[in-house]
């Protein structure tokens, strides 16, 4: 499988450079990946394309402000994205500066603080804050905006690129599928039979790092830390018991559900996570999920290909741009259920 089978060309005005008015007001295509038939919704619809019983699944991160703007000793501005935390003084980071940082330097940040550079870890670098990362860009920070949205955050991007139901702070990209979603549309699954479980996957900066490898087998997914908790698990049993569905909201929590799944079967799970979804994975817990217009040749791609069949995602992209649909994070979504090869030989849930 080569990074090339999964292009294809967007028109750059269907990037969605802000959100909609009201969160869901969004449209919603859905695909059917036995078939690859698509068919034109708004994203209110989703109650009833869900079915009494089934379990919507959400990531409960909470963005971070993860964007920090300091100053090297030498006097030169440099920008720190926050890749994730790694311990009680130490995170890995993205830094873009004129010329690179010096291992051993000081970075003068806002408030007085400093960040100690480390070293390098591939891409990214090690930095010692001194002190708990968190604190510092809860400070001082800013949205850490997708780069492809090509504008500085707003004020009420610290509300919008963020889900109604976060709650674990530690994600520097929000899981977007979940940004469809308001209190009034919860509510209305509620009323219509459909249960809610939380994981928690706290999205890194890596998730914007192109694919650079030709051939999918040579590429090495980033880390990120996944929970899912023993509740979860127990929602998803009951939730096979009764004949319903799994449906996760958004490719993270599909990786958090499946990652906690490798074993053969779903058990409760804390810790870090690289999986690469690809096709050819056999899928043990989702049978549906919701999740947004992805970046050509991006592993959030190349997941929701394993799940619908390459060609039948890409016709649908296809479908999508002919309609004019809004792409991206602050994009519309899709409502995807599997194609039958993806579900062959699960495992137990």
């Amino acid at each position: 499988m080569l990074r090339c089978d999964f292009a294809y060309d967007l028109p750059e005005e269907l990037i969605a450079r802000h959100p909609t008015v009201r969160r869901s007001d969004s449209r919603l295509l859905h695909l059917d990946g036995a078939s690859g038939a698509v068919a034109d919704r708004r994203f209110t619809d989703l109650p009833s394309l869900l079915h009494s019983g089934d379990l919507l699944v959400f990531n409960d991160t909470r963005v971070i402000p993860a964007r920090l703007r300091g100053r090297k000793q030498t006097g030169g501005r440099i920008e720190i994205l926050l890749e994730r935390v790694i311990d009680s003084h130490r995170a890995l980071v993205q830094l873009r500066s004129s010329k690179p940082a010096a291992v051993g330097s000081r970075i003068e940040l806002p408030g007085g603080a400093y960040a100690t550079v480390l070293g390098r870890d591939d891409d990214f670098w090690v930095l010692d804050f001194g002190g708990p990362p968190t604190a510092v860009f809860e400070r001082h920070g800013e949205v850490p905006l997708p780069p492809y949205l090509l504008r500085a955050p707003e004020d009420y991007d610290r509300e919008r690129y963020q889900t109604v139901f976060a709650r674990e702070p530690g994600a520097v990209a929000a899981p977007t599928a979940g940004l469809h979603f308001d209190e009034a549309l919860l509510a209305a699954c509620e009323r219509a039979g459909i249960h809610q479980a939380r994981v928690t996957l706290h999205v890194g900066a890596g998730t914007f790092q192109p694919v650079r490898v030709t051939d999918l087998r040579e590429h090495r997914m980033h880390v990120e830390l996944a929970v899912v908790p023993p509740a979860t698990c127990e929602a998803v049993r009951d939730c096979r018991a009764r004949g319903g569905r799994v449906v996760a909201v958004g490719t993270t929590a599909v990786r958090a559900l499946e990652s906690a799944a490798l074993g053969g079967r779903l058990e409760p799970f804390s810790g870090d996570t690289q999986l690469f979804i690809t096709p050819g994975f056999r899928f043990r817990v989702v049978d549906a999920m919701v999740t947004n217009f992805h970046l050509p040749e991006s592993t959030l791609l190349m997941l929701v290909s394993a799940f619908a069949g390459r060609a039948q995602v890409l016709a649908a992209y296809r479908h999508a741009i002919a309609q004019r649909y809004r792409f991206f994070s602050y994009g519309d979504a899709m409502f995807v259920e599997p194609e039958s090869a993806a579900l062959a030989s699960r495992g137990a849930a």
